[in-house]
């Protein structure tokens, strides 16, 4: 992947990480402004309670978020570096990981009563495939 579509799937990869980010500093109350305009707009302006288990939850769900935006960045730049044959399988993997993460978390949105997470998954997914489709790694070169 070059060009513009390798911007594309970096800028895609800091999201992530913003979002990770967002989710750590819910943890600490001082910090926790961001996080609570995200559940202001999944659940709307309720009073949310910010008790000791969501801010643990919260202090574990933001590094592994973290985590995983430093784990595609390295992913990719494998990928990048392998050729086209070999790329695929790390692009499959990634693809297989993203939608385990987009089945899961839309499910589980649903069914704790956050339905509207769906639209910023779904947002997030397209965003990831677009790039993907688009330049063509997952496709099998022309025989």
């Amino acid at each position: 992947m070059t060009g513009f579509w390798r911007t594309w799937i970096h800028l895609w990869c800091v999201s992530v990480g913003v979002f990770g980010l967002v989710l750590t500093l819910g943890a600490y109350p001082p910090t926790d402004a961001p996080t609570r305009l995200i559940f202001d707009l999944i659940d709307g302006p309720r009073q949310l309670e910010m008790t000791d288990h969501l801010r643990f939850s919260l202090a574990v769900m933001g590094p592994v978020t973290l985590g995983w935006c430093l784990t595609l960045f390295a992913a990719i730049n494998a990928a990048e570096k392998l050729p086209p044959d070999q790329a695929r399988s790390v692009w499959r993997l990634l693809t297989a990981g993203v939608l385990v993460w987009f089945v899961i978390d839309s499910i589980l949105s649903v069914a704790t009563g956050f339905s509207l997470n769906i639209v910023p998954n779904t947002i997030l997914l397209v965003a990831y495939l677009l790039p993907l489709f688009a330049s063509g790694v997952l496709r099998k070169p022309a025989s």
